[in-house]
């Protein structure tokens, strides 16, 4: 009996053994700056108290009219009370970088970046930020992110051509049709393409429909002969636009993202701007996140991507005429936001959607940046 009793003990001990050596290992609890989930940084109860204990979080580059991220901000602070330090709201893709490079250590070091996504590469590239996968992680779709968490897309739109109704007569419907001499002195771009991210893509979009489709997207020379006639013509406005630029009537007709051109409607009601996707060429894209290593407010900073990429934070982009990196995994759990989601900003049927690719995009910034100025 004894020794059937050790037996059984012994062949317990052996199947308990192997079940602990082959149960996953759960993640101790670590600092919120080395925390790359809200399970490491001890769940998400444990994050929200973390950063409300700091009291803040440094953002860069969120005008309120982009995507909605005035009611976002409200919201967020509303939800947890913490306050959010919006700096620099007009910066660039680039200028977000060199904000991080440059304040290093300070209080006003961003906490996070909300860039285009060649910049998002570059700062990883550069280590300039931190690992860390939203609770939502796996709903973005593997394409849009990268594997370690270091950067993730978070909404995105398409090109757009905008125009003020009261000034410009014959509504243009593609990029083709801007280079009519009827348009001269008429025709903007938001900002400089070689540091403008929507600028940028702006340029590329009139490759894609210079160039016929994706071999516009693979040579941006196509959009370099094309705004050389822009230039030529005098068509081109050389002034970054704003909304005031647009309710003087400096720049009448202007490039950018669909979901940007709400800002352009000016309250006196002087403006009558009115939105077209191009029919020759639906240019879309992506922005992303990145938390910034070693940032002053590091739970503060994690708990900010856990809110932007809850299905509030979602549906408060989807409000601003952005479309959410999750949104079709919200459609199809019924989540979304219905009636924003049917005032997005119609596409062409016949129109196929072009997301140009990383390396594209790398190509084309590296031939355009020289070559823009001497056009």
């Amino acid at each position: 009996m004894k020794s059937k009793r050790f037996k059984v003990f012994g062949i317990l001990a052996i199947a308990l053994a192997l079940v602990a050596s082959t149960a996953p290992a759960t993640s101790a609890k670590v600092a919120p700056a080395k925390a790359k989930s809200a399970v490491e940084a001890g769940g998400l109860k444990e994050l929200i108290k973390l950063a409300k204990k700091e009291g803040e979080v440094n953002t860069i580059a969120l005008p309120d009219y982009w995507a909605n991220y005035g009611e976002v901000k409200k919201a967020f602070e509303a939800k947890y009370g913490i306050k959010v330090n919006s700096f620099d709201p007009e910066a660039s893709s680039a200028e977000e970088l060199v904000a991080v490079r440059t304040l290093k250590g300070q209080d006003r070091m961003p906490d996070v970046v909300d860039v285009g996504l060649q910049f998002a590469v570059q700062g990883a590239q550069e280590g300039l930020w931190a690992p860390y996968k939203v609770s939502t992680w796996n709903d973005i779709p593997n394409d849009a992110k990268e594997a370690n968490g270091l950067w993730y897309s978070d909404y995105g739109g398409y090109i757009a051509i905008g125009y003020d109704a009261n000034l410009v007569k014959t509504p243009p419907k593609s990029f083709a049709d801007l280079l009519n001499p009827v348009y001269k002195n008429q025709v903007a771009l938001n900002g400089d393409p070689t540091a403008s991210n929507s600028a940028f893509l702006s340029v590329l979009a009139t490759s894609v429909a210079a160039g016929g489709g994706v071999k516009g997207a693979n040579n941006i020379n196509f959009a370099l002969e094309y705004w050389k006639q822009m230039k030529a013509s005098g068509n081109f406005v050389p002034v970054a636009a704003t909304p005031a630029t647009v309710a003087s009537g400096q720049t009448p007709i202007l490039l950018d993202w669909d979901y940007l051109h709400a800002k352009y409607k000016d309250q006196a009601g002087r403006v009558d701007w009115k939105v077209v996707v191009p029919s020759d060429a639906v240019l879309g894209g992506f922005y992303a996140q990145a938390v910034v290593k070693n940032s002053p407010n590091p739970a503060a900073a994690r708990l900010w991507q856990e809110f932007l990429y809850s299905d509030e934070g979602q549906n408060l982009w989807l409000k601003g005429g952005a479309r959410p990196i999750r949104l079709d995994a919200m459609v199809k759990a019924k989540k979304h936001d219905r009636t924003a989601f049917a005032a997005l900003p119609a596409v062409p049927k016949s129109a196929k959607p072009i997301f140009p690719s990383l390396q594209q995009q790398l190509l084309a910034r590296a031939l355009l940046t020289p070559a823009w100025p001497k056009l």
